[in-house]
This record gives C-alpha cells, structure tokens and sequence, in this order.
C-alpha cells in the first residue's frame, strides 16, 4: 500500500557536531522561514540540565518555540521509540500550522530516525535484564557486544563495543521480542521532503570552541547545576548523570578530582564525542555539508537559506 503523500513545508534537518553553532543558526533560520525548532538531542530532553547540555538560552526559546526539549526527568527513560513518536507528531503539528519543521541536533540516531521515518520497537525498558547485562559486562567486557555480534550482526557492526547503553538495548528488544532491532527498525512513516544540512569547521578551531565553551560553562554555573541535581536526590549512576559535563563534576564535587582535572577530562570528553559525531553524520551521503569556519551565526543561515530556496 503506497503511502499517501506528506502535506506542509518540507522538513529541514541541521546536524554537525556539538559547539559547531547549530542553535543560534537554527534560530535565525527559524525567524527567516517561519519555522520552528524539534530537538534532536539525547541529553537536552531532561530538565533541570541546562547549562552542561547547552540548551537553548531562555531568549532564543521565546525568539521561536522549541519542541522535545525538557520532557522528561533525570530518572526517566525515554526510548529511541518513544522519541521518535513524540518528534513525528511535533513535525505534524508544526505543519499542522503551516509553519516550517527544523529538526536540530548531534545525535545523529535521532536525526535518522525521524528524518528517514523509521518504525522503531516499543519496548518498555526491563531494569532487571538491564541491571544482569551491566553486571555481565563489568566482569566480562566485551561480552554483551560479542553476544549481540551472534544474535544481530547488522546491529554489531552499526554499534561501537564500547556504547554498552545502545548494547544493551539491542538485546534487550532481542530478548522480549525474539527479532533483531536491525529487522524492527524499518522505514515506515513517511516524512516527504527533506533537506539535510551539515555544519562543519576546521577540526582544531572546532577543538578550540569547545574548550571555550567548557570554560563559559563552568563560568555560568555548571557545577552549581550539577550540585542541584545531587541535592534533588538523583542517582549519580543514572545515564543522563553519566553524561559529558556531569559525570566529570560529579568527580570533582565528591572531592574525587580537582577543578582542573574536571575541567581537562570534560574538554578532552567532548573532543573526543565530537568526533563521533563527525563519524557518524558522515556516513549519510543526503546531507550537504556547509563550512562555518569564521562565518557569523546569520550569514550560515543565510547559505541554509539559499540552499532551501
């Protein structure tokens, strides 16, 4: 059965790596085509983690509405699945009103798994199967992703040994459903047009920006947020606790290393991430690629501008 065809504006996706300037492009963006923001981030979902996530500002959240941003608590857990609902129904609503989606983020399984309309299995998360694979992997590493490389090979090769989370998952939904998650992950919703833009810069500026950025937030509260966390009684073994600027803060609020070490781990954490990042968005041959090197956030909007038009 042919599926019938996506009514409203195209979707625009903008993707890069973290610090690469995605916010304040997407926002002009916004503001030139009448669009409006869903977030494509796995850390920005939670509340009370603003600074270590590098959410929104506050005036760029009134300047145009963001959609999947704050959504769920530290504790909870919000599955590719359950993400990927939410996200398709925020795209239709913002059709819905005639206005433009503009799909934004670093985690490039979310962008795919809107932007190609992929049916993921909704599979409750399973806490004690959770708890037995994480104590599996701590006495022998290596051996869940071994496991999964036996049960779901195409799952094996797209996930890196060490993203145990994603591991887990995998067979997880193996283990309830009797079926590879590669075999449930297929495309099924359609999304109609799409444009795909990459932002990228200059590998030692975009090191540079980062480092910088570790600083602002540092400056601008992060472990006063981190602290706040704590005080809300919020497991620091949590996933969004482990998660970079807050599982290097926690270190240093337990007095387990000192604001410079914190500090060096957190920069050299999130280099490293963003060459993941790099990795993983460059595997999509769909997305058009802009340089960024020493443009302001407005004339980027404007080359994205152009390459919609």
């Amino acid at each position: 059965m042919v599926p019938p065809p996506v009514e409203g504006p195209p979707l625009v996706v903008i993707c890069g790596p973290t610090a690469v300037g995605k916010t304040a492009v997407s926002v002009i963006l916004a503001q030139r085509i009448g669009g409006e923001i869903i977030a494509a981030d796995s850390r920005t979902i939670y509340r009370f983690m603003d600074i270590g996530t590098a959410k929104p500002t506050p005036e760029q959240r009134r300047a145009i509405p963001h959609h999947l941003l704050d959504i769920a608590n530290p504790d909870e857990v919000i599955t590719l699945a359950v993400y990927r609902r939410m996200a398709a129904e925020a795209m239709a609503a913002v059709r819905g009103r005639g206005r433009v989606p503009i799909l934004v983020g670093g985690t490039g399984l979310y962008v795919r798994a809107v932007a190609d309309g992929f049916a993921i299995p909704e599979v409750p998360p399973d806490a004690k199967l959770r708890d037995r694979f994480e104590e599996h992997e701590r006495s022998a590493p290596g051996a869940l992703h071994a496991r999964l490389a036996t049960v779901d090979p195409l799952a094996a090769a797209r996930i890196h040994p060490r993203n145990t989370r994603r591991v887990i998952r995998a067979l997880e939904v193996y283990e309830h459903t009797g079926r590879p998650i590669s075999t449930l992950q297929r495309r099924e919703d359609p999304v109609g047009p799409t444009t795909r833009i990459g932002l990228t810069m200059d590998r030692d500026a975009l090191y540079r920006r980062i480092d910088a950025r570790v600083h602002a937030q540092i400056e601008g509260g992060l472990i006063d947020e981190v602290k706040a966390l704590l005080n809300r009684r919020y497991a620091r073994t949590l996933p969004a606790l482990q998660g970079l600027g807050y599982k290097e803060f926690i270190e240093y609020v337990d007095g387990a290393s000192s604001l410079e070490e914190a500090t060096r781990r957190l920069q050299r954490n999130t280099r490293r991430f963003a060459k993941r990042q790099y990795t993983w968005l460059r595997r999509d041959s769909r997305i058009r690629w802009i340089d960024v090197d020493e443009l302001p956030p407005e004339a980027v909007a404007a080359r994205i501008h152009a390459v919609i038009e």
